[in-house]
């Protein structure tokens, strides 16, 4: 055991199995939301527990630069709604064909179904001009808000709550419907609601626009394009555990 003379560690090790099993299924289950929202508001305590979620995200140089801007009121939401169809818009315009046709069905109401949003911001010049471990990745403190995205996502659905990430809009224009500085970055906007019903697989595989790739394709041995076929696979109590949270999705949990 490492010395510790300043009481500043806390023991190690593996979870429980029923705490390791619903980390998993967490990350197993969590899907994109963009139409299936409850109208029910979220109660302040629990929105709380999110932003703790995200506010204890991994940053390079502890430098923290995310902030939370949380969007209530109709009327906001109402502007970035007209924000993000301009941009849609142009976005299906890139598309052709059957592409767009599939495009155009699917069902992007998660900012005015929603019944708060939270746009998450970067901060790229929290922490001064040098940044511990951002010397040579200046995109290190984007990578930091993102990790900060993901726990949000990953304890809203473990909260039964449902996250939407929306990406398609023109960045100024929401800057300007904030008010938020020039030098800020925005990361994303996220819908937030109750669910009571989520796909088994992620909306886009069900709806055929892409499957998940197989993950044997994607791993390389100690160099690119290096495949010896020994890629890991999960222990039975995974799979047993996987197959009990495809069960409790379709149960509506």
């Amino acid at each position: 055991m490492l010395p510790d003379p300043n009481g500043c560690l806390a023991p190690a090790g593996a979870f429980s199995p029923d705490e390791r099993a619903a980390v998993y299924r967490a990350i197993e289950t969590r899907r994109d939301v963009r139409d299936e929202f409850l109208p029910e508001p979220l109660p302040e305590p629990l929105i709380a527990r999110l932003l703790e979620a995200a506010h204890r995200a991994p940053s390079v140089g502890f430098m923290q630069p995310w902030n939370f801007v949380l969007v209530r009121r109709s009327e906001t939401r109402e502007r970035i709604w007209q924000a993000f169809r301009r941009a849609n818009e142009e976005a299906a315009g890139m598309f052709s064909g059957e592409a767009q046709a599939k495009y155009r069905s699917l069902k992007l109401e998660g900012i005015r179904k929603a019944p708060l949003s939270i746009c998450v911001t970067c901060d790229r010049t929290r922490g001064g001009a040098v940044v511990l471990g951002r010397t040579h990745n200046q995109q290190m403190d984007v990578y930091s808000t993102v990790c900060a995205v993901q726990n949000l996502w990953l304890a809203a659905r473990a909260e039964g709550v449902g996250v939407g990430w929306v990406s398609i809009f023109h960045e100024n224009e929401i800057k300007e419907i904030l008010g938020i500085p020039g030098h800020i970055e925005i990361v994303a906007w996220l819908c937030l609601g109750y669910v009571d019903r989520l796909y088994q697989q992620p909306e886009l595989a069900v709806k055929g626009w892409r499957q998940r790739l197989p993950l044997e394709d994607l791993v390389f041995d100690e160099g690119w394009g290096a495949q010896d076929g020994r890629v890991p696979t999960a222990q039975s109590e995974r799979v047993t555990h996987s197959a009990a949270a495809d069960n409790a999705i379709r149960e509506g949990s």
